[in-house]
């Protein structure tokens, strides 16, 4: 085996890994949660070097506060907001789009 084509198989195998990382994570959020904070706990005890206490500190998963401005988008609650005409109580005028 030639090392250009070695080398094709690392970078597949690797994006490959990446993207089942992703979707994972956006179809079990809990899970990765927990797997992220038990080895960000792993990393970041006492005795550890610096770049692996700055590791874990990277891993840590973000916590959710429970409000719209976190970015969950896990209740659905926080789409698209309504004009602040629309808000305030004043009728919205219609707008009329010629087909194209």
């Amino acid at each position: 085996m030639s090392g250009g084509l070695l080398m094709q198989y690392v970078v597949v195998g690797l994006v490959v890994l990446a993207s089942v990382l992703l979707v994972f994570r956006k179809l079990a959020p809990k899970l990765t949660n927990r797997w992220l904070a038990a080895a960000s706990i792993r990393c970041g005890r006492p005795g550890r070097s610096a770049w692996v206490r700055a590791f874990a500190r990277r891993l840590q998963p973000k916590e959710a506060t429970g409000d719209c401005s976190d970015g969950c988008s896990t209740c659905g609650a926080c789409g698209p907001k309504r004009p602040a005409a629309a808000r305030s109580g004043e009728s919205m005028p219609l707008e009329f789009r010629p087909r194209r």
